[in-house]
């Protein structure tokens, strides 16, 4: 088994697009509309589908917006230069949350920001996490 994709609900899947693929980095991969159930699916990723987890974004027609819930943690990109990557982040317009840094307890350099839509996105300098277990652990009990 492994993990294919993660799908968000999106009120604006142009503004999404944008976001994922500009802000972030990723590449539109497939997109396809289904007037009958009157949404259209749209999955961004940093490599193709058969290799790499991607995001399933997912417009529902005339819906613009969604309830965040409480149950939804976080998205966590790995990246190089947590430092120059949040000040493009912020350059492109991107919303930071928290601003780099050790996490708290700990010495994962992290980052959060946020989606046009509000979901959390952790950035992690890579290099400087523990186990995945243990960082998504204590990252997301200090989120």
């Amino acid at each position: 088994m492994r993990l294919l994709h993660t799908m968000l609900r999106v009120g604006n899947l142009e503004e999404s697009l944008n976001f994922y693929c500009n802000v972030l980095g990723m590449k539109l991969l497939r997109k396809k509309d289904y007037p009958g159930g009157e949404f259209t699916l749209a999955f961004v990723g940093y490599g193709d589908e058969a290799n790499h987890a991607v995001l399933e974004l997912t417009y529902n027609w005339g819906k613009n917006s969604y309830q965040m819930g409480d149950a939804y943690g976080h998205i966590a990109l790995g990246v190089d230069d947590i430092y120059a990557t949040c000040e493009e982040i912020r350059r492109q317009g991107g919303k930071i949350t928290r601003e780099p840094g050790p996490m708290k307890h700990g010495t994962t350099v992290i980052a959060f920001i946020e989606d046009p839509n509000g979901y959390k996105i952790e950035l992690i300098q890579l290099g400087t996490q523990g186990s995945a277990h243990q960082s998504t652990e204590v990252a997301g009990a200090s989120a």
